[in-house]
């Protein structure tokens, strides 16, 4: 089934980055790209166990947005949550390590690949209930904010980053905590990552209003719709974002149009969504188009990138062979 919702013509974006700034979001969306694949593989070889649901393809999203924040910012993630947690900051070694049930992992192996959390990385974990993330950021927004106004404390300026799928924005967690960080005007991005399925339901056919960012209005903040497939848009609309939440100036919700390019996780033979639907998204894959702007603005050279990648593999390489290597969690402490 193809989509009614036709693909907005998006401009091109004015905005321009540095060479420094470009090669440090091209190389968190490579150890993305990256790190999924490899958990595929892991996954297929008998090393992770339960459901595992892969970013592939919706990289821009999390490097636009989390690149655009600061390290103690918040985010809040979801089931699919592994890219979330790698542009956070969180050592690949310790996600790959959670993902294998290892003591070393971030949730000590205890929360598997749904459950990843880091406290030293602000990572506030992902949920595997839809919604269930969103009243957790929308807390750690009003923490924020009361710190600051209540308690007196000039350094609680923190943002809060909130991701969600599409489906999650027909729940009800989402029109209260949306009502709520309107009206408290708090310092957090709504963040729906809408790659047109929740699950094997086409968004379509579960929502009386397709475009997500216009009910930001009702509320009486702003909403934005973007390119989640071009990571300077996306990188752009976050960093406006960002610096009017931490101005005090409230809420926003960001509708990233984006595309997973793998099932709904590695037990979905991804067998729903169209061949013409899939024909339309995979050219315009997120990494090939910022590696095209990267050289056509001679920000980097085509060295450059090889490099980046070569480094990159090392690194999940690295991750699975210090995950394998790692003790299992003490049974007596479970």
């Amino acid at each position: 089934m193809v989509q009614e919702r036709v693909l907005p013509k998006f401009p091109a974006p004015s905005v321009h980055i540095s060479r420094e700034e470009g090669l440090i979001l091209y190389e968190d969306m490579v150890l993305g790209r990256s790190f999924e694949d490899k958990c595929a593989e892991m996954y297929y070889r008998g090393k992770m166990f339960g459901f595992v649901h892969l970013y592939n393809g919706q990289e821009a999203v999390s490097s636009g947005v989390i690149k655009a924040m600061r390290p103690d910012d918040y985010v809040c993630s979801t089931y699919r949550d592994h890219v979330h947690a790698l542009s956070a900051g969180v050592p690949a070694r310790q996600v790959m390590a959670e993902l294998f049930g290892k003591a070393t992992g971030c949730s000590k192996g205890r929360g598997g690949s749904m459950h990843l959390f880091s406290g030293e990385h602000n990572l506030l974990g992902g949920f595997a209930f839809v919604s269930e993330g969103i009243p957790v950021a929308t807390g750690a927004a009003f923490q924020t904010k009361y710190r600051r106004e209540a308690m007196g404390d000039p350094t609680a300026d923190q943002v809060t980053a909130c991701f969600f799928g599409d489906g999650a924005s027909n729940n009800g967690q989402f029109f209260e905590c949306l009502n709520m960080a309107a009206l408290w005007k708090l310092p957090i991005l709504f963040v729906v990552e809408n790659n047109k399925w929740a699950i094997g339901m086409a968004h379509d056919r579960a929502t009386s209003q397709p475009e997500i960012y216009k009910k930001a209005s009702v509320f009486g903040m702003a909403g934005v719709e973007v390119d989640g497939m071009d990571i300077t848009a996306v990188h752009a609309v976050a960093q406006e974002a960002v610096a009017r939440a931490r101005a005090g100036e409230g809420p926003t919700l960001i509708e990233a149009l984006t595309y997973r390019f793998r099932g709904h996780s590695l037990a979905d033979p991804d067998e729903l969504r169209s061949k013409e639907e899939k024909d339309e998204w995979f050219p315009r894959d997120p990494i090939k188009r910022f590696e095209t702007y990267l050289m056509e603005q001679n920000l980097a050279t085509s060295d450059d990138l090889k490099a980046i990648q070569q480094k990159i593999q090392a690194q999940v390489d690295e991750a699975v062979e210090f995950a394998e290597q790692s003790p299992e969690p003490d049974p007596s402490e479970l």
